[in-house]
């Protein structure tokens, strides 16, 4: 799959069918509100134009979309106009709207820190193993495992019995 680096319009309109799904998840569950998470999926697909990675394979496509698309929300979340605002703000919000279904695992995921919330969605969303998700976070894949294993801790905590890991 690795072709020039420039593309066409065409072919930008069909990464995008393939993937803002994907990506709207993962910015999702770091933003929590639907209004910034359509921001940041426009600015990880304007970074694909701007940067025209070449990619071996649709997987590595993904795996550059997804990192991308984390690193975006990474960068929103450390802007200075959103340091001090409570997440507990948008809660409102977000119910009113009714803009994303949630239920109470989908809401608990979303409250994980960064490095556990990231781990799960790529793993029980996107259904990728543990040793791809090493791959596309660039981290051992013992580090993977902890993440995970920590994770379901926490959301088994949070959960009690509504918590179920299959």
């Amino acid at each position: 799959m690795a072709k020039s680096l420039l593309r066409t319009d065409d072919e930008i309109a069909e990464i995008y069918k393939r993937h803002v799904k994907t990506v709207y998840r993962v910015c999702y569950t770091y933003l929590k509100n639907p209004a910034d998470t359509e921001d940041a999926v426009s600015d990880a697909f304007v970074r694909l134009i701007k940067s025209a990675p070449a990619f071996e394979s649709e997987e590595h496509e993904k795996a550059w979309l997804i990192r991308t698309a984390a690193n975006v929300c990474k960068d929103f979340l450390k802007h200075w106009s959103r340091r001090g605002e409570d997440i507990a703000d948008y809660t409102d919000t977000l119910k009113a709207e009714n803009a994303a279904p949630q239920d109470d695992l989908l809401a608990a995921v979303c409250g994980l820190p960064d490095k556990y919330k990231t781990v799960m969605h790529l793993y029980y969303y996107e259904g990728y193993t543990s040793v791809q998700i090493a791959g596309i976070l660039r981290k051992p894949g013992s580090t993977i495992r902890n993440y995970l294993h920590e994770a379901r801790g926490i959301l088994r905590e949070r959960l009690g019995d509504d918590f179920d890991e299959e």
